[in-house]
C-alpha cells in the first residue's frame, strides 16, 4: 500500500481551524493551507504569530463529518478531530469534493493498523544519540538489581567494577555464574548494603544465589507476551518452567517483580487456566514453595475480582493466604476505557451545573478505580514491608491490573523507581518487557464509540499514570520527576515518532526489529536539554517508603490533563516557574554563602544578610502512616 492511495486531496487552501481549546486562542478561527502527509496533518497560515497545526495521524481517535447543505446540496461541511491526546479541532471546507475528500482520507490515515507503516520506522532524529535507550535497561542488568539491592539514579559507587549473577548454562536444569560489568557510564548505583552475601567489588560473588536468568523463552514459544529472557529461583528447571506455563493463563507462569530491601519477593504471572479434569500443577507448587524460603506463609493477590478469576486452591497452596483486591468491576480492559470515556466527556461538558457534573464524575467511576489500584497496591506493600512475606500477584491474564498494581508497589517503596530513570527502567520492565499489549489497548481512546471500540481496548497504562499523579500529590518533594513527564508518557504511549511503546509484546517488536529501525523515547527524554525541563524543582531524595492516604477525600482530578484544554493552565505554568525560580536562588544563595564562611568572610555580613536566606520551601503533603 502506497500513501498517495490514501491521500485524494494532499493540499487545500482556505481551510478554517476552529481550535476552541485551549481558551487563549478564544476560540478564534484560522485560515490557512492544510495538507496532509503520510504521518501528518498541517495547517498554516502562514503569518507571524498565528495559530498553527501539525498533527500525526495517529493522534486522531475519530473523524466526525458535518456536511453544510443548501438547498438540498453538500457545498461543504465541518470536520471534527478527536483527539487521543484530548483535544477537540474543527475543520471548516467550503467544497463539497475537498471536504469528503479530506475526511476520507483522514479516517483511513488514522486507522492504519500495520507498525511498520507507522511514522516512527520513518523518523529520524536531528539530534546525536548520546543513550541508546534500547539497550539501557536490558533484562540481564534489571533482574542483577532486584536480585542484588541495586539502585539506579543515585551516584555510583567508585570501588565496584563488577556484579555476579547466576546466568543460564548450556544445561536446562542447571545455572552458571557469569560477571555483568557494571554500566556507570548509564548511572547505575549500587548500595554498600544491599543482600549480597558475597560482598561488593571486582570479581564478588554472590554466594547465595536463589534467582538465575533463562532463556527458556528465546523463541517465545513457552508464553507469547513474555520477553525472552526472564528470572526465576535457581532450583527450579525448565523443564518445571515450561509445565508451569501450561497451568496458566496465555502461559505467563511466575516471575520475579522486585524484591524488597527485607529479602521479600513480589512475583506476577495469570491467573490458573481452569481446565477440566487438571486441578494442579506440581511444577508451578514447586516454584511457589521455593519462592517461600524461611517465610511461614505467602499471600496471593487477586486484582481483577471474586469470582471472575481462577485461584489457587488452598489444598495445594496450603501456606499461601488467598486476598482479593479488585481494582474494580470491570469484566474486561475495555471496560478501564469505558470508565475513562465517561471521564472526559464529563471534564469536556462545562456548560452544567456544579451539581450534574459532580455527578457524572462519579458516575464515570474512574476515581473509584484510581482508589482501589492504591488501595490494593498498599495491602500488597505492607504484605513485604511490614510482613516480610513473598506475594504473587494475579489477575485473569495478568496484562492489566496486575502490572498496575506491581509497578505502584515499587514506587511506594523502592525510591529509585522515584527518579526519572527509575520511572523508565520500572515502565520497561513492568509494562514493555513484561508485555502490556500497548498497540491493542490504545488503538481507540476515549471519543471512539464504545460500538467502535473492540474488547482488547483500554486505558490500564493512563489509570497507572493517574495514580503516580495522585502518590505525587501527597509527596510532592519525593519525585525527582514533575507531572510533566507523567503527560508526555500519556501522549507517547498513544501517538509517538519513537518505537518504545510499539506492538503488543516484546516476540512482536523482535520480528519488526524495532530496537534497530527506530528510535527509543528514552533516548530523547533523558538528553540534558530536555531532560531539565522535566525535573521536580521540589525534590528531595527520601530513602522512606511513601504510605498514601486511600481515603475517597484524598483524591485529585488530574486538571493538568484531563482539562488542560478545557481551562486555561497557563496559571499553573507561572507559579512553576516561580517556584523553579525561587529554589534556584535559594541554592545560589546557600553556595555563596557556603563559599563565604569557608573564607570567614561571611561572620561580618550575617545579619544584614538574613533575609536573602529564605527558609527552605516545604510544601505541605498529606502522609498517611
Amino acid at each position: 500500500m502506497e500513501f498517495a492511495d490514501l491521500i485524494k486531496t494532499p493540499k487545500l487552501d482556505g481551510v478554517f481551524l476552529h481550535d476552541p481549546q485551549p481558551l487563549q486562542h478564544a476560540n478564534a478561527a484560522t485560515v490557512g493551507t492544510l495538507c496532509i502527509t503520510g504521518h501528518h496533518l498541517l495547517l498554516s497560515a502562514r503569518q507571524e504569530n498565528s495559530q498553527e497545526l501539525w498533527l500525526l495521524h495517529k493522534d486522531i481517535d475519530c473523524v466526525e463529518k458535518k456536511p453544510s447543505m443548501s438547498q438540498n446540496v453538500v457545498v461543504g461541511g465541518i470536520i471534527t478531530l478527536k483527539c487521543k491526546d484530548l483535544r477537540i479541532i474543527s475543520l471548516e471546507i467550503k467544497y463539497a469534493k475537498e471536504f469528503f475528500n479530506v475526511s476520507s482520507s483522514l479516517e483511513a490515515l488514522s486507522a492504519i493498523q500495520n507498525a511498520e507503516l507507522l511514522y516512527p520506522f520513518f523518523y529520524r532524529p536531528m539530534y546525536s544519540i548520546l543513550e541508546d535507550g534500547y539497550t539501557m535497561f536490558r533484562p540481564e542488568l534489571e533482574f542483577a538489581k532486584l536480585i542484588s539491592g541495586v539502585g539506579m539514579g543515585g551516584v555510583s559507587s567508585p570501588n565496584v567494577a563488577n556484579i555476579t549473577i547466576c546466568m543460564p548454562s548450556t544445561s536446562t536444569s542447571t545455572s552458571s555464574v557469569s560477571s555483568i560489568p557494571h554500566p556507570l557510564q548509564n548511572g547505575y548505583a549500587l548500595d554498600a548494603t544491599a543482600a549480597l552475601v558475597g560482598g561488593i567489588g571486582s570479581g564478588a560473588t554472590v554466594l547465595a544465589c536463589e534467582w538465575r536468568v533463562t532463556n527458556i523463552n528465546k523463541d517465545f514459544s513457552v508464553c507469547a507476551t513474555y520477553g525472552a529472557t526472564l528470572i526465576v529461583p535457581k532450583a527450579i528447571t525448565d523443564e518445571q518452567i515450561v509445565l508451569s506455563a501450561s497451568f496458566r493463563d496465555g502461559g505467563r507462569f511466575p516471575v520475579l517483580s522486585y524484591r524488597h530491601d527485607n529479602g521479600a519477593t513480589l512475583m506476577r504471572s495469570s491467573q490458573p487456566l481452569s481446565i477440566q479434569g487438571i486441578k494442579r500443577c506440581r511444577a508451578d507448587e514447586a516454584i511457589l514453595n521455593l519462592v517461600l524460603g524461611r517465610s511461614k506463609k505467602g499471600f496471593i493477590v487477586d486484582t481483577w475480582g471474586k469470582g471472575k478469576s481462577n485461584t489457587e486452591t488452598d489444598l495445594h497452596y496450603s501456606q499461601w493466604k488467598k486476598v482479593n483486591r479488585s481494582i474494580g468491576n470491570v469484566s474486561s480492559p475495555s471496560s478501564i476505557l469505558d470508565s475513562f470515556a465517561k471521564l472526559i466527556e464529563a471534564c469536556n461538558e462545562t456548560g452544567c451545573s456544579t451539581d450534574k457534573w459532580l455527578s457524572r464524575l462519579e458516575g464515570s467511576g474512574w476515581l473509584s478505580l484510581v482508589l482501589n489500584s492504591l488501595n490494593a497496591s498498599c495491602v500488597v506493600a505492607q504484605c513485604l514491608d511490614q510482613e516480610g512475606s513473598p506475594v504473587l500477584v494475579h489477575g485473569a491474564k495478568g496484562l492489566d491490573s496486575t502490572l498496575i498494581v506491581t509497578s505502584l508497589v515499587q514506587i511506594i517503596l523502592n525510591p529509585d523507581c522515584r527518579t526519572v530513570r527509575g520511572l523508565q527502567a520500572l515502565i520497561e520492565r513492568e509494562w514493555i518487557q513484561a508485555g502490556h499489549p500497548f498497540a491493542s489497548r490504545h488503538r481507540y481512546s476515549c471519543y471512539t464509540p464504545h460500538q467502535t471500540r473492540n474488547k482488547t481496548s483500554g486505558a490500564t497504562f493512563v489509570l497507572f499514570l493517574d495514580c503516580i499523579y495522585q502518590l505525587f500529590t501527597q509527596f510532592p518533594c519525593s519525585f525527582e520527576f514533575s507531572t510533566q513527564l507523567l503527560i508526555l508518557l500519556f501522549e507517547h504511549s498513544y501517538f509517538s515518532q519513537y518505537g518504545t511503546f510499539l506492538c503488543d509484546s516484546e516476540r512482536e517488536r523482535h520480528e519488526l526489529n524495532v530496537h534497530t529501525r527506530t528510535t527509543s523515547l528514552w533516548s530523547y527524554l533523558n538528553r540534558p536539554d530536555v531532560l531539565q525541563t522535566l525535573l521536580n524543582p521540589l525534590y528531595e531524595p527520601n530513602a522512606n517508603v511513601i504510605w498514601p492516604s486511600v481515603a475517597p477525600i484524598s483524591l485529585e482530578l488530574w486538571s493538568e490533563l484531563y482539562l488542560r484544554w478545557v481551562i486555561d493552565q497557563r496559571s499553573v505554568t507561572t507559579v512553576m516557574s516561580q517556584v523553579q525560580e525561587l529554589v534556584t536562588r535559594e541554592k545560589e544563595l546557600r553556595t555563596q554563602l557556603a563559599g563565604q564562611l569557608s573564607t570567614g568572610t561571611a561572620h561580618t555580613e550575617m545579619e544584614d544578610r538574613k533575609w536573602l536566606c529564605p527558609a527552605k520551601l516545604k510544601p505541605v503533603g498529606v502522609q498517611v502512616q
